[in-house]
């Protein structure tokens, strides 16, 4: 299920390794993460397991229920709510208070057209990938480790809405779109109108999403 990362050991690296195999979707979401076989396949003792297992439930990626084991999180309607007001802050800040090199705005332009080629051919992975580096790259004008570290938490839980929607085309048919529009807003110094757009766009995102959730019953 997982390959063993080289010179696995502690709890950060054995986190790192699951995290990629939950955000690639090796691990879907809902799934029992088993104890015994984790710490053969990682050749980690237990305690550094579940040292891992801390690290990624204080991510929000896995859920430890007691008596029962670890289990990949199945995000709810909550979480979808959760992840998009932390990104309208992260994202429409990163818009405001960030320089954009000429070297940027070509990196996002190339994300673009990426995005677009996958949407030609029908390629949903791809779209979504893209279309995740391009966020990735806005919050990455910052310069700031710690706001990446942060961004990169959000898309893995995005992946796990994404798995939960089964790979759902039609959502991400229109971002290489507005993408294009978001990136021609900053390399022209509109900077107040990106930021408005880029609010609003992620408020719709949210509303698109939330109609493949049902609230939990209280």
């Amino acid at each position: 299920m997982i390959g063993t990362p080289e010179h696995a050991h502690g709890p950060d690296r054995v986190a790192d390794a699951l995290r990629r195999t939950i955000s690639e979707g090796r691990i879907p979401p809902g799934a029992k993460l088993p104890e015994i076989r984790l710490t053969e396949e990682l050749r980690v003792s237990r305690h550094t397991l579940r040292s891992a297992f801390r690290i990624l439930a204080g991510e929000g990626l896995v859920e430890r229920r007691p008596n029962v084991g670890v289990f990949v999180l199945s995000p709810t309607a909550e979480d979808v709510r959760e992840i998009y007001r932390v990104r309208r802050i992260v994202e429409t800040g990163a818009v405001r208070s960030s320089e954009f090199p000429a070297e940027a705005i070509s990196a996002l332009r190339d994300i673009v057209a990426q995005a677009a080629a996958a949407r030609e051919v029908e390629n949903t992975f791809l779209m979504t990938e893209a279309n995740q580096d391009f966020h990735r790259t806005i919050v990455a004008q910052v310069r700031s480790d710690m706001l990446d570290a942060l961004m990169e938490r959000i898309l893995a839980r995005m992946r796990l809405v994404f798995a939960i929607m089964g790979g759902d085309p039609g959502f991400h048919n229109d971002y290489p779109r507005q993408n294009a529009e978001l990136v021609e807003l900053i390399a022209a110094g509109r900077r107040q109108d990106a930021e408005r757009y880029l609010s609003d766009y992620l408020t719709r995102a949210e509303g698109d999403l939330l109609e493949h959730f049902a609230d939990p019953p209280r």
